[in-house]
């Protein structure tokens, strides 16, 4: 089987039968690429985890078409709790945010990896969108990757990762964000982000105290590795010049944040620039398709520059440091 990718009208009906029978798709969202399959049948689930080679005790995203389907997949504790939910749903959805809330019990198990919650959040891809109106039922969607590499950003990411293991990838175009969404626990009238994303802790304080984690909750993308080229990655925390000249590496790729003078680049066999401007939403939007092209070029190892955390660049900086986890030296300063 080899996955064919398929555009406008066409691709969304085709998608819409192949998941009707229980079969699996990937469609485009604002953030990744995602891997669908319907929520509520269990083979088709299993088909997910099969296609990524996924580990059963990773849980997945639910996708519902607004959040008057929430009910179908979720559980509320209290009344002011589903006060506050549909408050944030009002304001950030459809949109790049994901809420952990109590798990439906006519929801598989599957989905949530025995956990007793759910992810769920409600895209804004017209795409995906039209895909779920036509339907009758949710879709569990992760990354549309092999698990724990480079998420795709385009559909010839899909095509490069899974194209083998799928009928169908849905092109929509590049992804709007460019990165996963954020992860949120609404409890006890705090809200706790347990991944960083394109919605960012500043704009989600008008809407609840933003709390540390109170306990461990499993979520999607939480494993300290994830979305990880196959090339080593380091982390440069120090100035690029004194990389330059106490790394002693050759035949090294830079993933910078912004231009990186001549000198710089003459060091480099590959050079991937997130933001000439240094604007940190286009960083975000380039940041998986640029650690893919540097992966799949001749260098041995990925240098990457530290981007500021602040706003989406926390987001962006988790990314990396999962990306780099296991690495050796999995960060570079002149300092240490």
């Amino acid at each position: 089987m080899s996955a064919r990718i398929v555009s406008g009208g066409e691709g969304v009906e085709e998608a819409v039968a192949i998941l009707r029978r229980g079969e699996v798709v990937a469609l485009p969202t604002e953030t990744v690429y995602g891997l669908a399959g319907d929520a509520f049948n269990h083979l088709a689930v299993a088909r997910i985890f099969e296609a990524k080679g996924r580990p059963l005790t990773d849980p997945l995203i639910v996708h519902l078409p607004e959040s008057g389907w929430l009910d179908r997949v979720a559980l509320f504790e209290s009344a002011s709790q589903r006060a506050q939910v549909d408050q944030i749903a009002a304001a950030f959805w459809p949109g790049p945010l994901t809420l952990i809330l109590k798990k439906h019990p006519d929801l598989p198990d599957l989905v949530t990896a025995g956990m007793q919650d759910v992810a769920v959040r409600v895209t804004a891809h017209p795409l995906f969108r039209e895909v779920l109106r036509q339907l009758n039922f949710p879709l569990a969607a992760p990354s549309a990757n092999r698990f724990g590499k480079i998420s795709p950003t385009s559909a010839e990411d899909v095509q490069n990762e899974l194209g083998s293991m799928i009928p169908l990838i849905l092109e929509g175009g590049p992804c709007e964000h460019g990165m996963e969404s954020t992860i949120v626990v609404v409890k006890g009238g705090n809200l706790e982000i347990l991944r960083p994303g394109p919605i960012t802790r500043e704009q989600l304080t008008e809407y609840g105290h933003v709390a540390p984690p109170s306990e461990a909750v499993k979520t999607p993308g939480s494993l300290p590795s994830h979305y990880a080229p196959k090339k080593e990655l380091q982390i440069i925390e120090s100035d690029i010049m004194d990389w330059i000249s106490a790394s002693g590496r050759k035949n090294a790729a830079l993933l910078a944040f912004r231009s990186p003078t001549p000198v710089v680049i003459e060091q480099c066999t590959a050079l991937e620039v997130l933001s000439c401007s240094g604007d940190l939403r286009e960083a975000a939007v380039h940041f998986y398709g640029a650690l893919r092209r540097l992966d799949q070029s001749q260098s041995d190892i990925i240098f990457a520059e530290a981007l500021p955390e602040v706003g989406i660049g926390v987001a962006i900086m988790d990314r990396m440091r999962r990306a780099s986890h296991g690495s050796r030296h999995a960060s570079f300063s002149s300092h240490e």
